[in-house]
């Protein structure tokens, strides 16, 4: 629900906060003090259109922030949204605000970060439904019609199970579509694939070949340093080319001296243990570097050979991956690819079998979830040309058609009538009305009276309370056209629609007026030859003043007037709670 509105310098506003309850809100107030302009504003920050016009005369920008609380049936929905965009704060709060400046872009944000207006718009549309003179109505747009008789009609696990069939459908035209590509560039893609395995294969490649290969290189390119400095230290320790003695000898005459010392005093022992270690160390490193300078090989044929081998891995790279373990993978792919080529015409043959099956299912599924809605459509009509009956359209006529497209290559019915289909099943659902008989049924936004889209946006969401999710709702002036007995009619509607949702009103007439659980006034002043509007809270001895004052003139008859449709209204909400 709408918390709070901020607004800062749009049309004649100056600076408004108005901060919002549940229930039925409604706003009264003169024609022209600005009414309107504060819904305008809510449309602008709920990503609506945003103009320089827009701003108040003398200011550079006009800022609009409205801060929400985010209802239980479109919470998942909303924060989904916010955490994709990494824009989610509190999980049951968000805040959108619209920055209109008149020279350079406007500035949409959500949780004070800048987002694109689709976005803010996107979002705007989970938390706000504004019915009223514009043309942005979620009830206006076919797109929707399908989704709210679905709703009413309760097919969710009808459509989940049919939803279901069609995604494996979808996986296996896929694939069956893939394979008649692949098979009409078949030859040319098996003899590449041939030879691209063959070529991977011809290399005879293992996991670590090329760190080997190039530790090879590195000895080969190095062999003639590599046995100087190995037998520089062979020498150094074995002392076979030198008249000193080598470092072997002296360290086991070092050896031989402490195990001496060790039999004289025994606590010496542990020196005598750690340099005969010592010893055994370096004559094993002496025999295993003796081993290393016998292997050192001076060839320059295997050097070749090592150098041919890295260009090979490195080429191979160039064309299957970045590592060898790449290559390999690539490889792997292509057998598969090939192998699926191979048996290409014995897939299709499956696959042909399986689309015809999942048809069959879908077709079963989609006739259930058809006749579900055909059954719904009539009650959705009755119940809202009973709806239009209340609020004085009683000879307009309401009707939910459902529709299909033929195509050759569609599902088949019980008939024999094929039929286009997608993942909502065949049916294409649209409200139709005829508000003035002999004008025929035509499509919602067809239709042509203010007064009567709004009365008509009432009874639709009257009967469709329980199919939407949208948290607030918000009717402009939706008494244009009527009269007093009406708009008891019209005031009792909308409180029972305030039960499910938020429900935000501007009217003209005290008999709607009366039901509001929040009142406010709207009035337009002038300061300093500058005008402003107002937006005040009534309480109920103010209410009473300006209800009187809407049946005329402030007299005791109109008081009292407002204190009978008072007590009235009252009457009647006690009598709805038990």
């Amino acid at each position: 629900m709408l918390i709070d509105l901020r607004i800062e310098n749009f049309a004649i506003i100056h600076q408004l906060e108005i901060r919002f309850e549940n229930g039925l809100v409604v706003f009264t107030g003169e024609t022209g003090a600005g009414k309107s302009i504060i819904l305008d504003a809510l449309e602008a920050v709920l990503g609506g259109r945003a103009e320089a016009a827009d701003i108040r005369t003398g200011a550079e920008s006009a800022q609009i922030e409205a801060s929400f609380q985010l209802d239980e049936s479109v919470r998942a929905s909303v924060n989904a949204l916010l955490a994709a965009e990494e824009l989610l704060d509190e999980p049951e709060m968000v805040v959108l605000s619209r920055e209109i400046r008149r020279e350079g872009r406007n500035i949409a944000r959500i949780n004070g970060r800048m987002v694109t207006a689709s976005l803010q718009r996107e979002i705007g549309s989970y938390l706000v439904d504004i019915h009223g003179q514009s043309e942005h109505l979620s009830l206006l747009q076919v797109r929707n019609h399908r989704l709210l008789l679905d709703n009413f009609a309760d097919v969710g696990e009808l459509l989940a199970a049919y939803r279901h069939i069609f995604q494996q459908f979808q996986g296996v035209t896929q694939e069956r579509k893939n394979l008649l590509q692949d098979e009409r560039e078949a030859a040319r893609r098996t003899e590449m694939l041939a030879y691209q395995i063959q070529e991977i294969e011809a290399a005879n490649l293992q996991p670590g070949d090329e760190e080997i290969l190039r530790q090879d290189r590195t000895r080969l390119a190095n062999a003639e340093s590599l046995a100087k400095h190995s037998q520089e230290a062979l020498v150094l320790i074995e002392d076979e080319m030198l008249e000193s003695p080598g470092i072997s000898e002296l360290l086991g005459q070092a050896v031989e001296a402490l195990h001496s010392l060790s039999r004289i005093d025994p606590s010496a022992t542990p020196f005598y243990e750690q340099a005969q270690a010592s010893l055994t160390s370096l004559q094993d490193l002496a025999l295993e570097l003796q081993n290393y300078t016998e292997g050192i090989e001076f060839n320059p044929r295997l050097l070749d050979r090592v150098e041919e081998r890295i260009d090979l891995i490195n080429r191979l790279k160039r064309k299957y991956g970045n590592s060898i373990e790449e290559i390999l993978a690539f490889g792997q792919r292509a057998k598969e690819e090939l192998d699926a080529i191979e048996h290409a015409e014995e897939r299709l043959h499956e696959l042909a079998l399986e689309e015809q099956q999942l048809l069959q299912q879908l077709s079963q599924k989609g006739q259930a979830l058809s006749e579900r809605r055909q059954i719904a459509a009539e009650q959705l009509s009755k119940l809202v040309e009973g709806e239009l009956e209340d609020l004085r359209m009683a000879k307009a006529r309401f009707e939910v058609a459902i529709l299909t497209t033929p195509d050759e290559n569609g599902l088949t019915l019980d008939g024999g009538q094929r039929v286009a289909f997608d993942s909502n099943g065949y049916d294409q659902v649209s409200f139709l009305v005829e508000t003035n008989p002999g004008e025929g049924l035509k499509p919602l936004v067809k239709i042509a009276s203010g007064g009567e889209t709004s009365r008509l946006m009432l009874a639709l969401k009257n009967v469709l309370v329980r199919a939407d999710i949208v948290p607030t709702l918000i009717f402009d002036e939706i008494d244009q056209g009527i009269g007093g007995r009406v708009g008891f009619m019209v005031g009792e509607k909308l409180w029972n629609l305030s039960r499910r949702h938020q429900v935000m009103c501007i009217t003209h007439l005290p008999q709607l007026a009366a039901f509001g659980d929040q009142h406010f006034k709207i009035n337009k002043t002038l300061v300093n030859d500058r005008t402003h509007t107002e937006a005040n809270t009534l309480n109920d001895a103010q209410r009473r003043e300006e209800l009187a004052q809407m049946f005329g003139a402030v007299s005791e008859g109109t008081l009292s007037s407002a204190d009978e449709m008072m007590a009235r209204v009252k009457q009647h909400k006690q009598k709805s709670l038990k």
